[in-house]
């Protein structure tokens, strides 16, 4: 009989683990977490020093009977919980649930799924680390305090069914502000000129770019400007004043931080950080190999460490020499510096086994499995590789005061890149003509002038998001995925070909956050809140203490909003459509994908139709109304109300002053108008009337 019991969390791993440990060990799973505070209310006692309340799990009672039955039979128990807080969590939950505080109880980690580490995890055992414990309860109830507290006040003043939260309502506003930003964005023009000349003795022309007067940079910012310049340019010798040839090193990437792998899957793969998530977990926990059983094939998922361990280190570097050569391993490279806290002292995301490679593995995996398997392999692999060095050549080209410049590299030795390349990297590199030194004299072929505009900061995409919060210092690897999922879900934001749009309801809520509880959706206060559960981690913060300074603030904040805040009638605003059926004056309703019209005669009369809101400025195109429309995914934009017979659209909402200059329509933007001609390019305050 099995007199060592180990409890991991997930039934995948079951079977994987208990072929390392043999026949004296039993292993079960917990299926996540068994405890938690109650749904039905706060579940932390406020007057009794902030004591969480914890009730089992609906559903779990099976699990936990199962669990007591096998901790009976055991000498010793293992609590093999996944690494991080989250993981620590479970296990006290575990020992408390089963009342092991009189057994042999261990704890143990592993980093990776394999024989050696399971192995080695046991002769490390421990105890339950209670910093690490109270790190994730504090957080539990942070969160729990401001959903718990908040959203209620949302069902009263909005509708039922949205939410609030200390991480979610942050992402909410930097989704927002980014909206607000491009909205008031004014593009402003500006032009480029290239010369093509050609080089004697050779055919190819030399493509150079527009640099200025001297070694001083000019901008371009009119036709005007760029007319000038061509007719100054036109009649000057051109002269190759230096050629200055030299070398330029590409490092080698970090390996995958969680982070980090979500924003290259995203790029690369298209996947949704929720889905590189998913399919991450899945490798790390074990895939079915043929000839070797369950194996789990990368490290664990969650992690803001790019350390590899020295076994990992010495394994890259001699598959490396072996298959490309001794000139492209890197020995012992750099990890990133960084002032933050490292989760954990995790490893970085890497292959458990780097002789295991994408080609070898592709039969036993899924296509997307496959595909984010070899992402990460080729990463981890480019990692621990040389540079990548280009031999760069730049000419300046004299032509009177005014030069040109030319800049072309040439791949020298492909380092990392023989294995791995990001997507930005893909570029055609400018490839110089040869017979151009110092003194040669060029002659000019065309004269190229291109009009631009500048362009707003793009919207987020899941990718560029996370990239902000890890930034900014919020959330953490496990947050990113399921705050992103939760605001599509309650459809704040939509998303469209990768980016992410505010919804009217999204808007509502932030704004509504913003009123009432500014601190809960300050960047700075979120940041730094991250910063004391940190604290509570290294022992160093008491965990009651940040939520005794957290509470009392919120509460005050809540009773104050229930009071002043205005309830958002959107509901029953009677429109002046007629209902078709009964005669009745249709309302305006809320709905989960926003505004329709209803008739007010429900449920005897049930008809409903879209709802156009006019805003009193005719369409350019055929003098119908303009309305306020939205996309299918629920993104705001104005359009002629005659669609589909009139096509007549724009993002910015229209005025009914006309373009004084072309006779345009103009744009509100921010606290300014446009013309929406690009091309015309005038703008000008908002009238005071119109404000």
């Amino acid at each position: 009989m099995a007199k060592n019991l180990v409890i991991v969390e997930s039934p995948a791993k079951v079977k994987t683990i208990k072929k390392f440990l043999g026949a004296n060990y039993e292993v079960t799973a917990s299926n996540g977490h068994v405890r938690d505070l109650p749904k039905s209310q706060l579940g932390v006692d406020v007057e009794n020093d902030y004591e969480p309340k914890y009730i089992t799990i609906r559903g779990k009672g099976d699990i936990l009977a199962n669990l007591r039955k096998e901790v009976k039979k055991a000498d010793k128990i293992y609590l093999a919980t996944d690494p991080d807080r989250e993981g620590e969590a479970i296990s006290w939950h575990l020992l408390k649930a089963l009342k092991l505080e009189d057994k042999k109880v261990y704890r143990i980690t592993f980093n990776e799924i394999t024989k050696n580490a399971v192995k080695e995890s046991l002769k490390n055992a421990r105890e339950i680390n209670m910093d690490l414990v109270n790190a994730q309860q504090t957080r539990r109830i942070l969160d729990r305090m401001v959903g718990y507290r908040i959203s209620p006040v949302l069902w009263a003043k909005v509708k039922r069914g949205l939410s609030a939260g200390r991480v979610q309502s942050v992402a909410l506003r930097i989704i927002c502000d980014r909206e607000e930003e491009i909205n008031s964005f004014i593009p402003e023009e500006y032009w480029t000129l290239d010369a093509a000349f050609g080089v004697p003795g050779e055919k190819k022309p030399l493509i150079a770019k527009y640099h200025g007067t001297g070694d001083q940079k000019t901008a371009i910012t009119s036709k005007e400007q760029l007319e000038q310049i061509e007719k100054e340019v036109r009649n000057a010798k051109f002269l190759v004043n230096e050629v200055k040839k030299g070398e330029r090193t590409k490092k080698a990437p970090l390996p995958f931080t969680t982070s980090t792998l979500q924003q290259e899957a995203s790029k690369t793969l298209n996947f949704s950080t929720q889905k590189t998530m998913r399919l991450a977990q899945q490798l790390y926990e074990g895939v079915e190999i043929k000839g070797s059983g369950t194996v789990g094939i990368i490290t664990y998922l969650r992690t803001d460490s790019t350390r590899v361990s020295a076994e990992a280190e010495a394994m890259a570097e001699e598959y490396i020499k072996k298959n490309y050569g001794d000139k492209y391993a890197a020995g012992k490279s750099p990890e990133a510096k960084s002032d933050k806290k490292i989760q954990d002292a995790h490893e970085a995301i890497r292959p458990t086994d780097i002789a295991r490679t994408p080609v070898a593995l592709k039969e036993s995996l899924s296509r997307d499995q496959f595909r984010l398997y070899q992402l990460i392999w080729k990463r981890f692999t480019a990692s621990r590789m040389q540079a990548a060095k280009y031999e760069t050549t730049s000419i300046k080209i004299d032509a009177g005061e005014h030069r040109f410049t030319v800049s072309a590299s040439k791949l020298a030795f492909d380092g990392f890149m023989s294995v791995y390349m990001e997507e930005e990297e893909r570029e055609e590199e400018n490839v110089l003509v040869k017979g151009v030194d110092t003194g040669t004299h060029l002659t000019l072929e065309n004269l190229e002038g291109k009009q631009h505009f500048t362009q707003p900061a793009p919207h987020y995409t899941e990718a560029s998001l996370v990239h902000a919060l890890e930034e900014l210092g919020i959330g953490r690897p496990s947050t990113y995925a399921p705050t992103i999922t939760t605001i599509l879900a309650r459809r704040y934001v939509v998303k469209e070909n990768r980016n992410l749009y505010v919804t009217e309801l999204g808007e509502v809520v932030n704004n509504m956050m913003k009123d009432a509880f500014p601190s809960i959706v300050d960047v700075n206060f979120t940041a730094n809140m991250e910063a004391l559960l940190d604290g509570v981690e290294e022992g160093t913060v008491n965990w009651k203490t940040v939520v005794s300074n957290f509470y009392p603030d919120l509460d005050e904040a809540v009773k104050s909003a229930e009071k002043e805040l205005k309830e958002v009638d959107i509901a029953d605003e009677v429109s002046d459509e007629v209902c078709e059926l009964c005669g009745r004056n249709m309302v305006i309703k809320y709905g989960p994908h926003g505004r329709f019209l209803a008739c007010p005669g429900f449920p005897e009369c049930r008809n409903t139709k879209p709802y156009f809101e006019k805003i009193g400025v005719e369409c350019p195109k055929c003098g119908k109304d303009i309305v306020l429309r939205k996309t299918k995914k629920g993104r705001k934009y104005y359009g002629c109300i005659g669609n589909p017979e009139c096509d007549f659209m724009v993002w910015q909402k229209p005025s009914k002053e006309k373009c004084p200059r072309c006779g345009g329509t103009l744009l509100y933007k921010g606290n300014k108008l446009a013309c929406a001609n690009e091309n015309c390019g005038y703008v000008t305050k908002i009238p005071e009337a119109d404000k």
